[in-house]
């Protein structure tokens, strides 16, 4: 794994620039029109006021292989990507539980990078690490189950040999099962606490950033502090929900709402 190396100054300005953004979770797909405006308004706008942009996983609702680019929908995802690319932002692209196949081929046509599972990031005051965060729900047997069997290199070749046609309609019933499945759930799984205390204490970090889970908030942990991301839904949510997580040119760490307004995440401390 390659670390990436900010230079982030202790001392404050009187309005520290954005170094990088990260988001997770939009979940686009043609059936969610306000979503799909929302975030290609944040790749011409906030997007293009940092140095990086990293999309930490399960950007679409599902992708069945980089065959699928030529969808019209895909092909407005990735002139957008592309666009923000050549204005000079430099754009990261981590797996998450839904769009786990993107590969070489979207990544060249978008002008991003992919970045492996757990990523490292050094701002010269603090060690970031990154990672999508389904990996962390060690407490979801079937789902960790599930997850260890689609991330093999057989399983995914023997999918992607299906028929493209055949590929989404498998993804589509695998979407409505995931939804039934949340809809009889009272709360969505979340990361198992043993799982990120280890992680974090491995990679040495001091900041983590996930995902996954759709549960927004900053925990509060003695050694280190996790910054969770929101899922993005202007569709079908009471009011539009979604936004970004800032890493500004002071050190410091500020959450935007969907609208590209600052805001607080709900603070959540954890014992030692």
């Amino acid at each position: 794994m390659t670390e990436h190396v900010y230079s982030c100054s202790d001392i404050s300005a009187a309005q520290p620039s954005v170094v990088a953004l990260f988001v997770s979770d939009v979940h686009l797909s043609a059936d969610i029109p306000a979503t799909t405006t929302a975030f290609l308004q944040f790749l011409q706008g906030p997007a293009r006021q940092a140095k990086a942009l990293y999309l930490m996983g399960d950007l679409f609702e599902y992708w069945v292989g980089d065959d699928d680019i030529g969808d019209p929908y895909h092909q407005t995802i990735c002139d957008a990507l592309l666009a923000c690319h050549h204005a000079g932002i430099r754009i990261y692209w981590m797996h998450g539980n839904r769009d786990f196949l993107v590969g070489s081929a979207f990544a060249d046509r978008c002008g991003l990078q992919l970045l492996p599972d757990h990523q490292i990031l050094q701002t010269g005051k603090n060690t970031l690490l990154l990672t999508h965060g389904d990996a962390e729900c060690t407490g979801d047997l079937p789902y960790m189950a599930f997850r260890q069997q689609v991330r093999q290199l057989q399983w995914q070749q023997q999918f992607l040999s299906q028929s493209l046609e055949k590929r989404r309609e498998i993804a589509r019933q695998m979407r409505q099962q995931s939804q039934q499945k949340q809809a009889n759930a009272m709360t969505l799984g979340d990361v198992d606490d043993a799982a990120i205390r280890t992680l974090v204490e491995k990679h040495g970090a001091q900041i983590m950033i996930h995902g996954h889970t759709h549960r927004p908030a900053m925990h509060q942990y003695a050694e280190f502090s996790r910054y969770v991301l929101p899922d993005w839904d202007c569709d079908h949510a009471a009011s539009p929900r979604g936004g970004w997580l800032a890493l500004l040119s002071d050190g410091s760490l500020q959450a935007y709402d969907v609208h590209g307004a600052a805001t607080q995440l709900p603070l959540h401390p954890h014992p030692a």
